[in-house]
This record gives structure tokens, C-alpha cells and sequence, in this order.
């Protein structure tokens, strides 16, 4: 139906196959498929589509203001195989026109903290699609995250929502899951380090820890690292670091002895630091 890569004039699009014109979630009106749009004029209001590899896609539900449910668009998305619905990934390139990025299916769905458009708190829905043909390295079950012991751990500083507030939510999962599923993705379910790829042990370590980052910093995937546990507690503390090659950095507070009996040699190094990660260990090197 439509060529990767090539552009097409979004008005054009609903000519043929209807769907709401203004939605960021449009099932079509005409044939068994759903197109989505996205563009960075969303990042302001938390809406932060990207690949986070090269066969998975993560993608903001809809829903301004309040939290985001599994309704509508969010709901025929969650539902789209079991429909018979096709997916359709279209991004911005200017006003009024749209790329076309890829077919998708639906591979797994989990909740974020994040402001709405006036400024609010509330708890959104981040999907993650599957590039179509793609298979699965984990199942999504394999990928879920222990948040009570991510908080023992001091990794998170999030209040849970009574019932109440969320009622309707899984209040278990509120909060990181998103987050950290994007993390594993991004560094293809492997310790940067490592390469240990067991993601039932591996940890989403941020680079600016939690509590010092700010609402955009915690929620960026850049700000992430995926380590196995004794290169994330170095990191945590900072007693390591990455230079920009991604070669390791010791602290001089452990003994070079001691760091070999936990398994660090100082020849580690990480190969494929993003941009965004540079320019938060320029900040974590600081801290050293």
C-alpha cells in the first residue's frame, strides 16, 4: 500500500481511506487498518515517538489531558490483531505532509509518568511496536519489571497512586515499566558492557540518577545505560564512568586489585553510545 521512505500528503491519505484528520491515532473508515502520525511537535507535551532499535518502535498513546486509558484510538492499537486491523507508521516531515516509516504490529504496552498539556501530572500509555515481519527476541512477559524491588534498590523516587486516582490502572506497574522496557530495547536485551543478556538481572541505570534529574531527563531514553548489576552499582556510585570512545573510567576510591576481584579489569568498553548518551556522561564524568 505504501513505499518506505516515500512522502505523501496526509490529506490525501483520508481522501482515500478516511480516519480522523487531526488524530495522532486514525483507524481507517474505509479497510481493515489503523495509520499513526508522528512528529517531534509532540515532544512538548510527552508525546516521544522513536525507534529505540532497528525492529522496535515506541510509540506515545493518545489522550492530552488526564491519564491516558485504554479507550478509542489507545484501545483499537492494544486490539489491532485481534481486529484484523493493520498499522500503519507515518512521520512528519513538514506541515501537512507524512513519510511512511514502516508497517507495525502491536508487541507489548506499559505506563509512564508524564505532564499533560497543562502541566499536570498523569500517567500515560507507551506502546511498543514490532516492525512488521520482525521476531521477537523476548516474549513481553519476559521483559516485565519488579517495581518493588527497583525502589528498595533507591532507583526510583515515584509514589505509587491509590486506587482512587488510578482507578482501573495496574498500580503495580505504574511508573517504569515503559521506561525501562525502552532502555532494554535500546541496548538490544545485552549489559552495554557485558554483553550478559539475561534482562530478568539487568538494570536500566540512569546516567543523571533519578532523583537529580528533571521530569525530560527521566523519561529519556538517552539518559539510560542497560548494565548487569556490578557495573550498575559502580555507575550508580559513581566509581565508574564512559569516556566518549565508551572506554571505561576507574575511580581512584577503589584500589585497581580491588576492582579486579569483582570481575572489572579497566579494559571494558561500551561501542555504540548515542549522542544523547555523550552528552549525559559529560555530566556523570563530573561527578566522578
Amino acid at each position: 500500500m505504501f513505499i518506505p521512505g516515500q512522502i505523501y500528503k496526509r490529506s490525501e491519505i483520508h481522501d482515500k481511506y478516511g480516519g480522523n484528520r487531526q488524530s495522532g491515532i486514525c483507524p481507517s473508515t474505509q479497510g481493515p487498518y489503523i495509520f499513526i502520525f508522528s512528529g517531534s511537535q509532540g515532544n512538548q507535551h510527552g508525546y516521544k515517538d522513536q525507534w529505540v532499535n532497528d525492529n522496535v518502535y515506541s510509540y506515545t498513546g493518545e489522550g492530552q489531558v488526564g491519564d491516558m486509558e485504554f479507550t478509542r484510538g489507545n484501545l483499537a492499537l492494544y486490539n489491532h490483531r485481534d481486529s484484523g486491523k493493520r498499522v500503519f507508521l507515518f512521520e512528519y516531515v513538514q506541515r501537512g505532509w507524512v513519510r511512511f516509516e514502516s508497517e507495525l504490529e502491536f508487541y507489548d504496552a506499559d505506563f509512564f509518568e508524564t505532564p499533560d498539556r497543562n502541566g499536570n501530572n498523569r500517567i500515560g500509555i507507551k506502546f511498543f511496536f514490532n516492525k512488521i515481519g520482525a521476531r521477537p527476541t523476548y516474549q513481553p512477559e519476559q521483559l516485565k519489571l519488579d517495581l518493588a524491588a527497583e525502589m528498595q534498590r533507591g532507583k526510583y523516587e515515584i509514589r505509587i497512586p491509590n486506587s482512587t486516582e488510578r482507578e482501573g490502572l495496574v498500580t503495580s506497574r505504574v511508573g517504569q515499566g515503559a521506561y525501562r522496557k525502552g532502555i532494554i530495547h535500546r541496548w538490544n536485551y545485552k549489559c552495554a558492557v557485558t554483553d550478559f543478556n539475561d534482562p530478568r538481572i539487568l538494570i536500566a541505570s540512569h546516567i543523571i540518577p533519578w532523583k537529580e534529574a528533571n521530569d525530560d531527563q527521566r523519561l529519556d531514553i538517552d539518559n539510560g545505560i542497560l548494565l548487569s548489576p556490578t557495573y550498575d552499582a559502580l555507575f550508580d556510585r559513581h566509581l565508574i564512568s564512559f569516556e566518549n570512545s565508551g572506554k571505561i573510567i576507574l575511580s581512584e576510591q577503589i584500589a585497581f586489585d580491588d576492582f579486579k576481584k569483582i570481575g572489572v579489569n579497566g579494559k571494558e568498553k561500551i561501542s555504540n553510545l548515542s549522542q544523547g548518551n555523550l552528552e549525559y556522561l559529560e555530566i556523570h564524568r563530573s561527578n566522578l
